[in-house]
């Protein structure tokens, strides 16, 4: 039998991760979601607010495993990351526009008061230890998964 190694966020596909951290932190109670979570857009390129009832979710999943690749990142960096093409010009051509600067805030924010986001000392935010481990162990569960599916 191959000894079990274990695994991080990097070693799994980017869509498993975030769909099973997303049910994580939407099971473990970590995130209370806002009042406005229905109506709310995620950037002003958008029509609608997301179809997805769980998109706050995914989000914060996806917010934190950018985190886990990159330390640092503020709010700022995630609107550029998040942000999408402003079509609808008419005859002008499309251009780069950002996404919602609130929605990324108050998942940052989030994720400070359950304790796996902390602010870091130079800029930006930095994944926690706790954080860390957290990831790495849904990343290997993930692992395993895969594992015995090929």
């Amino acid at each position: 039998m191959a000894s079990y190694k274990p695994k991080s966020v990097k070693d799994v596909p980017a869509e498993d991760f975030i769909k099973h951290y997303a049910a994580h932190l939407k099971a473990n109670d970590k995130i209370q979601l806002p009042s406005w979570v229905d109506v709310v857009k995620t950037g002003c390129f958008k029509e609608l607010a997301p179809y997805d009832p769980d998109w706050y979710y995914v989000r914060a999943a996806s917010v934190a495993r950018k985190l886990y690749i990159r330390q640092g990142m503020g709010v700022g960096l995630f609107r550029i990351q998040y942000g999408g093409r402003n079509k609808r010009r008419g005859s002008k051509p499309e251009f780069q526009s950002k996404a919602s600067g609130g929605v990324v805030r108050h998942i940052l924010k989030q994720l400070e008061e359950c304790g796996l986001v902390e602010k870091a000392p130079e800029k930006g935010r930095r994944l926690t230890s706790n954080g860390q481990r957290d990831m790495d162990q849904i990343a290997g569960r993930i692992a395993v998964n895969l594992q015995s599916f090929y």
